[in-house]
């Protein structure tokens, strides 16, 4: 069953005959499936085989104390949003239940009206945290993927940029300042930022990961610099965000510059105060951590377009790391594939394997428009498919057996295509910040009509 499906599906568990026959007409009227039990066991019962994502739960129950029933719900089905109905004499019970978790509680006799926006506020509050968890269960995935390239700085390199890059490193230990890394996509930024971390004098201390293009924008925020508990509707707990949370280690942001502009100011300002305010707060945080970014942007474009804020560019600019690209660095092809199909050799349980010279000239010369990212793809697809000792020719992804003129040629038409598609959606964005999100005086700033920036912004994958 799907988040759309259950976020509409109510349980009423209440003893009045009358009050359940209300509203399960004022429900069913406006849309959503309704199911109801006059019992907290019967309740149990259709919470298990029914899955409804919100639950209308009347404390006094035959058979079951309601603060104990809404305990065991909730701590089955944490997303679930259950709102209390109450009568003015338990209203204190009512606030009690808002601390073990309930989403907010109504009193009897209540307006029709009032318990439509409640469910309203409370499915869209479990659409909100639904999506949230599957973006941590993402990022924790990524995160795990991304661990098998951690050798890809331990790794004797040939190359003088990256040797360079090295010894910076290396002094940066004992130092706190900002680091901005650039590099294109797949070039193993973050990487990069674990290996200054672990080389710090902060070491002990946490590393907090926030990939600006992975949130919609208006979570960002909220992931950022935390909430206190009512800071908004769905707000049922205090949440300390990464800011905090990176106190005494390094807080590493990439893709800086997909985040919104009024948020750099905001982060500006914590750098320069060492101190932030969470959403709904009145009370300011010290905090000392160090910040490390990155984005795959051109710095000029990037700043030009309004995507970066100069001043953040320049308070972060205390050191500069621009890795190159892989297609720049082919004398550290060999030691990377190496290293690649030793790892995965490893976690597939298959003895390790050696690669023909054939296929070591068809890594050596290929363009890597995705660089690090799809060289250690591509040996995983070799790994899998070598069914022998040696890794052929053959074993290789397609496009990678292709001559490297062809794959050059087909880079060079994806790339128009994706320049022309990333100074549109740029351009968008621009747009949407100068209006502060108001698609309206968007479209008339692009000199477009509304219906065909909503196609747009849908097309092009742009949260606002």
């Amino acid at each position: 069953m799907n988040v759309l499906e259950s976020k509409h599906r109510v349980l009423i568990i209440d003893d009045e005959r009358p009050v359940v026959m209300t509203l399960e007409a004022l429900l069913t009227a406006n849309g959503y499936e309704v199911f109801a039990a006059s019992t907290g066991r019967a309740g149990k019962q259709l919470l298990a085989s029914e899955k409804p994502g919100l639950v209308l739960l009347d404390l006094g129950l035959p058979d079951a104390d309601g603060m104990d029933l809404l305990r065991e719900m909730k701590s089955t089905q944490s997303d679930l949003e259950i709102i209390i109905l109450t009568g003015q004499d338990s209203l204190h019970n009512a606030i009690e239940s808002i601390k073990l978790g309930a989403f907010h509680f109504i009193s009897k006799p209540y307006a029709p009206e009032e318990l439509l926006s409640l469910l309203a506020h409370a499915s869209k509050a479990r659409s909100m945290a639904r999506e949230t968890a599957t973006l941590r269960e993402e990022t924790q995935l990524l995160k795990k993927r991304l661990s098998l390239a951690e050798s890809y700085f331990t790794v004797k390199v040939r190359n003088r940029r990256m040797k360079e890059i090295h010894d910076l490193v290396a002094r940066l230990a004992s130092s706190d300042a900002s680091v901005l890394i650039l590099g294109e996509s797949g070039v193993g930024k973050e990487v990069l930022a674990n290996q200054i971390h672990s080389a710090s004098r902060r070491s002990d201390g946490p590393l907090v990961k926030l990939n600006c293009a992975a949130f919609p924008p208006n979570m960002i925020e909220a992931e950022l610099f935390g909430y206190v508990k009512g800071a908004f509707t769905g707000a049922i707990a205090d949440f300390p965000g990464m800011i905090h949370e990176s106190a005494g280690g390094t807080l590493f942001l990439d893709e800086l510059a997909d985040m919104p502009p009024e948020l750099q100011t905001r982060l500006l300002r914590v750098l320069q105060e060492r101190s932030f305010r969470p959403l709904g707060s009145t009370k300011t945080i010290p905090v000392d951590f160090r910040l490390v970014a990155a984005t795959n942007r051109p710095i000029d474009e990037a700043i030009e377009s309004g995507l970066l804020r100069e001043d953040l560019y320049y308070r972060l600019n205390t050191f500069q790391i621009e890795i190159p690209p892989l297609r720049e660095r082919r004398e550290d092809i060999p030691a990377l594939v190496d290293t690649f199909v030793h790892t995965f050799c490893q976690s597939s349980a298959k003895k390790l394997l050696t690669v023909s010279p054939q296929a070591m000239e068809k890594f050596i010369s290929s363009p890597w428009p995705g660089n690090i990212r799809q060289l250690r793809n591509a040996i995983e697809y070799a790994v899998v498919l070598a069914d022998g000792p040696v890794i052929e020719e053959a074993h290789l992804p397609p496009d990678i057996r292709l001559p490297a003129e062809m794959q050059t040629r087909r880079r060079a038409l994806a790339a128009h295509a994706q320049t022309l598609e990333q100074q549109e959606k740029d351009a968008i964005l621009k747009a949407l910040a100068q209006t502060n999100g108001n698609k309206k005086r968007a479209a008339e700033l692009l000199g477009i009509y509304r219906p065909t920036l909503y196609q747009k912004i849908k097309r092009l994958g742009i949260a606002c």
